[in-house]
């Protein structure tokens, strides 16, 4: 078979190569990949190899693993010891980051394992870059196999099921304390405020999908803010009449606009929440200092180690309540929820697809994303035949049936 393979740090040691299909132990399930999305997360691990957290030591030089982390499969072949709780055919989806220590090849960590709590797959265990995935141990003591409800779900939304999914479970970190009266209990409310101001920062490939997901809260306006006209002008476009719709008034506001707007809209009191999609030190910096008196801010882009340390006032801290949340990732739940927005249509997967193409295009799609060529996520199909990336503007279930009636001919 084909498959995305990390053999050292570096790009010259990322490659798509021929290796042997991978055979399941009596313990363990294999999957054919039916579409793979490519996720900035692979330049990190291309980058530090050894060093990246996920790896904990593990050498890839000397244990060369398959990448990929957003996927959807369906089994080929179930371990004899599974077969009650698995049939050939069956479809999932599958949440990468694994709360369960390493199983398999413990002597490859550093210091044996000792201590881990996660592992993930498309870093150490087997990726969906490839056209099969060995589904391990780890993955189904972790439960981080997700069946579909609906078997109809097309493939390159299971695959996106991932991606969403971390908007998702970063959106849930927001935490109101909200009173009906100041004589009531207090209640956490979970989520962006309704009836507030919510500001997303950054409209690359997940700031947009933050932007839709959000309006499923109805703040009563929703900022979106980014250097590229264009990006805010596909915002307005896409987004807009579901806006209206929901009651949420949408704005779009350039790098020297957006204070003023929030302030605007805001009648002086600042944003209730802030999504920082970037991953800008200054950036964020600066939009602490929007928040309004209980609001949160959110760093779901990562920063650089060297370049990840901020200023946070302790006085509005300690006087006008701001909070500072962070996520990395879900967890499985966070894609089962993802696939009922889908079917309920409060996302629409296909509008965030940017590029499709076969698994060849694989080293071409990561450096699109570390170029910043491509406005949406990158969707690959690792059975189809050779096939250049091309766009793929609102990427839906007959398109994808199309293409794979001439891509797999």
């Amino acid at each position: 078979m084909k498959a995305l393979v990390l053999s050292g740090i570096g790009w010259e040691h990322v490659a798509v190569q021929e290796m042997p299909v991978p055979r399941p132990n009596e313990d363990q399930l294999l999957a054919r990949v039916d579409a793979a999305g490519v996720c900035a997360s692979l330049l990190k691990i291309i980058a530090q190899g050894p060093h990246h957290t996920y790896f904990n030591g593990w050498d890839p030089a000397q244990y060369p693993v398959t990448l990929g982390d957003e996927g959807a499969v369906t089994l080929v072949e179930v371990g004899r010891n599974l077969r009650g709780r698995y049939r050939v055919g069956q479809r999932f989806a599958i949440q990468p980051a694994v709360e369960h220590p390493p199983i398999q090849h413990r002597e490859r960590y550093r210091n044996g394992g000792e201590g881990m709590d996660k592992t993930a797959v498309g870093y150490t265990l087997g990726g969906n870059l490839a056209e099969y995935i060995l589904i391990q141990e780890e993955v189904l003591a972790g439960d981080s196999l997700v069946p579909l409800a609906d078997e109809g779900v097309p493939y390159f939304a299971a695959s996106m099921a991932e991606p969403i999914s971390c908007v998702v479970s970063s959106q849930e970190r927001h935490v109101h304390i909200r009173q009906e009266t100041l004589q009531s209990p207090r209640r956490a409310d979970l989520g962006l405020l309704p009836g507030g101001v919510s500001v997303i920062v950054g409209a690359g490939a997940m700031g947009k999908i933050h932007a839709e997901l959000a309006l499923r809260y109805r703040p009563a306006h929703l900022v979106v803010t980014d250097l590229s006209p264009a990006r805010l002008a596909w915002v307005k476009a896409n987004l807009g009449p579901k806006a209206q719709g929901r009651g949420v008034q949408l704005h779009m506001a350039g790098p020297d606009q957006v204070e003023t707007v929030i302030r605007t809209v805001s009648r002086g009191r600042g944003a209730d929440d802030i999504i920082l999609a970037v991953g800008v030190r200054g950036v964020q910096q600066n939009a602490l200092g929007w928040l309004a008196r209980g609001g949160v801010a959110n760093l779901f882009g990562g920063l650089k180690k060297g370049e990840h340390l901020l200023e946070l006032d302790a006085l509005r801290v300690h006087y006008d309540d701001i909070k500072v949340v962070g996520s990395s990732g879900g967890v499985p739940r966070d894609i089962v929820t993802t696939l009922d927005l889908m079917a309920k249509g409060e996302i629409d997967p296909g509008r965030h697809v940017g590029f499709i193409g076969s698994l060849d295009q694989a080293p071409t799609a990561l450096h699109y994303i570390e170029e910043m060529k491509t406005e949406g996520k990158t969707v690959l199909y690792p059975h189809a035949r050779r096939t250049d990336l091309f766009s793929a503007e609102g990427w839906t279930r007959e398109k994808e049936i199309r293409f794979l009636d001439e891509a797999l001919a």
